[in-house]
């Protein structure tokens, strides 16, 4: 049996995690955020993406669509529109800052997918892999101009925080690629990567929701950082996955991150612990690494407790949010982030064996 079998407790609590959470068509999602106006804003959303990757050009247009037509959870947008309640103001601004971060995300996986040489995005071809790399660059760098386009009516503050935001996730991706095939960085590297790459969106896009919402400043910012928190969980999360999921739920292998020399936390902790040698041995040369090698790395991170060590710190993590959601003024959204945040830590409890 493959070693990232043997975790069946935790692959079952993160898949829940993951897309029970997260998924907008999800009956839990929508009880725990029980606003029609979120969920009537959202549909509008829809409506906006598809307006806005619309090119002249009937060619750019089908490929600038492509990312959309996969699906996705717009995760991102819905935050938007949660953060937005936080405010008074009832116009169209939150539907735009969605449509802004979700058109921010889909331009930097078609740029990823090319950095990344990856076939598939959401269970569909990528970009890159059904046209060129050319092509994928280009549409890539369309939906972020579209993005910028979007959010300059919401005013100058959105547009430096849209612009600011994407330069963080370059230097994130860029900080990855330094890091790659290297067992030798720590936890700090690895938190600046997944802040950049992945927190730093999740962040702009609560803020830029509860701005154009209208919430007081020091809503803005404890809602930022909530939702910084909450970023950094969500890949923490997600890199656990890539060690104890199947490859039919992941579509892709397990342990695809190690053998595209990416070295997340689970496997820097394992590097540094008894068993550091012979993973050290097993990932020398920089790649490519053979399945049974990958396997065998997989195995002993489970092994040594090194999946529960980086759920503890996740568990740690939601907690801060927990902190930062508690100095918003207490309103009618207040038990909603509370119970996002409760249903979150329980599915991290869940998938330590703990609950």
């Amino acid at each position: 049996m493959p070693p990232h079998e043997r975790m069946t407790w935790a692959r079952v609590a993160l898949w829940r995690w993951t897309t029970i959470t997260i998924r907008m068509d999800s009956p839990i999602l929508q009880d725990l955020v029980p606003i029609n106006r979120v969920w009537r804003r959202m549909t509008s959303v829809e409506e906006r993406l598809r307006e806005a990757t619309t090119s002249e050009d009937p060619f750019l247009t089908k490929i600038a669509q492509h990312g959309l037509a996969a699906g996705g959870k717009r995760y991102r947008p819905l935050l938007a529109q949660v953060a937005a309640e936080l405010g008074n103001r009832d116009n169209g601004e939150p539907v735009e800052a969605g449509v802004a971060v979700e058109l921010v995300h889909l331009g930097s996986l078609y740029h990823d997918d090319v950095i990344d040489e990856a076939d598939t995005r959401r269970g569909a071809v990528s970009v890159n892999e059904n046209w060129t790399n050319t092509i994928a660059i280009l549409a890539g760098d369309f939906l972020l101009a579209r993005a910028s386009e979007v959010a300059a009516p919401l005013g100058t503050e959105a547009v430096a925080l849209i612009a600011r935001t994407y330069a963080t996730l370059c230097e994130g991706q860029v900080l990855e690629l330094q890091l790659a095939n290297d067992l030798d960085h720590g936890p700090d590297e690895y938190y600046q990567v997944i802040g950049g790459k992945t927190a730093s969106l999740i962040r702009t896009s609560a803020r830029l929701g509860a701005i154009t919402g209208g919430a007081d400043r020091d809503t803005v910012e404890a809602i930022s950082d909530w939702a910084w928190e909450m970023g950094l969980v969500f890949q923490l999360a997600d890199d656990v996955l890539d060690f104890v999921a199947s490859e039919e739920w992941l579509g892709k292998p397990a342990g695809s991150d190690i053998g595209e020399g990416t070295f997340t936390l689970p496997l820097l902790y394992a590097a540094d612990g008894p068993s550091g040698g012979e993973i050290r041995g097993l990932l020398s040369g920089g790649g490519p690494y053979s399945r049974a090698d990958i396997d065998r790395v997989i195995g002993l991170v489970i092994e040594g407790d090194h999946i529960d060590r980086v759920l503890d710190e996740a568990t740690e993590r939601m907690r801060a949010s927990e902190k930062a959601a508690a100095r918003i003024p207490e309103n009618d959204l207040t038990p909603i982030i509370r119970n996002l945040d409760r249903y979150l830590l329980d599915r991290v409890e869940v998938a330590r064996g703990q609950a």
